[in-house]
């Protein structure tokens, strides 16, 4: 089971507007099978957050998440990951919602505040459909909050039901907050713990940078732990091969990059899973099945799901 990778997916995610790519699922069904797609290419995990059908903006009230997790539920056998993350602007209350609601195997959980630039997109893409984009690239004031208050709150909401947590950390500082959990006793062995690389306002995409946030998780966690990463943009599949070959987990999908290769956009989610999963098994690793997953993580079974 050691040798087994876990594939997550995030498909669609609040960070991309729909004018930048064609393939960024908007619609209920389009969320659904692109959650589908990953996951028969070999994603394990599928990481949802839900849109307006209309204007393509996060929504992150539990009624927009039922159609897709209805259909995700039926054809597949992924485990799923709710978003308490939504977006930066969101209150925490509304951001965890979603998952108190449904109950799922994971949810993700921000370990610390951090400013939060997404502008620097905007050199490259320039014509947009509708008037909500724009504005929500080029704001430079954005703080995405996420105080011990705020991921205490998400912890406790969460953790009777029995959901555990992709722990995201985009800095070396949301280790140190993550651990100070586990020494409370709030969070419990193993922790998946995805190190998050590239995004502007939370740490580079160095390999420098991959080495010294696995080396302050080792540290702190030892082998209380499963590593996974996230590259963001172009940095996504050299960050999976480098975690990979350490072994590490990966994270890919289009909430985290747009891209299939230099200069081209990719084509779906699941160009995307296919891409790593042939560095994964080039490296001579296997790739985790849910199931596997489930075991690997301690999760408690899709069966719960609450719809």
């Amino acid at each position: 089971m050691s040798r087994k990778v876990i594939i997550t997916c995030a498909v669609t995610g609040a960070i991309h507007t729909p004018s930048m790519s064609k393939a960024l699922p908007v619609t209920p069904q389009e969320i659904a099978d692109a959650a589908i797609g990953a996951a028969e290419a070999g994603a394990a995990i599928v990481h949802l957050h839900a849109r307006n059908p209309e204007t393509g903006q996060p929504d992150q009230s539990p009624e927009a998440f039922a159609p897709f997790l209805k259909i995700i539920k039926q054809r597949s056998n992924c485990v799923i990951n709710l978003t308490t993350g939504g977006s930066p602007t969101m209150t925490v209350d509304e951001r965890v919602r979603p998952a108190a609601v449904y109950k799922p195997e994971v949810a993700s959980l921000n370990m610390g505040s951090m400013n939060f630039g997404l502008f620097g997109m905007l050199s490259r893409f320039k014509d947009f459909k509708h008037d909500w984009e724009r504005k929500h690239l080029e704001n430079k004031d954005i703080v995405f909050r996420n105080t011990f208050q705020d991921i205490e709150f998400v912890l406790r909401t969460l953790s009777e039901s029995g959901t555990r947590f992709e722990f995201e950390c985009y800095d070396t500082a949301h280790l140190h907050n993550l651990n100070y959990f586990l020494q409370q006793g709030l969070v419990k062995p193993p922790l998946f713990v995805q190190t998050v690389f590239g995004l502007q306002g939370g740490i580079g995409a160095h390999p420098d940078e991959v080495m010294h946030m696995k080396r302050t998780a080792d540290r702190l966690f030892g082998d209380k732990y499963r590593w996974s990463v996230l590259g963001a943009g172009r940095n996504q599949l050299p960050i999976a091969a480098m975690a990979a070959a350490m072994g590490g987990n990966v994270r890919v999908g289009l909430e985290d990059s747009l891209w299939g290769g230099p200069g081209r956009l990719a084509e779906s989610n699941a160009e995307q899973v296919r891409a790593v999963r042939k560095i994964i098994e080039g490296l001579g690793l296997e790739v985790a099945s849910p199931d596997e997953a489930r075991e690997i993580l301690h999760l408690k079974g899709g069966d719960t799901l609450g719809v």
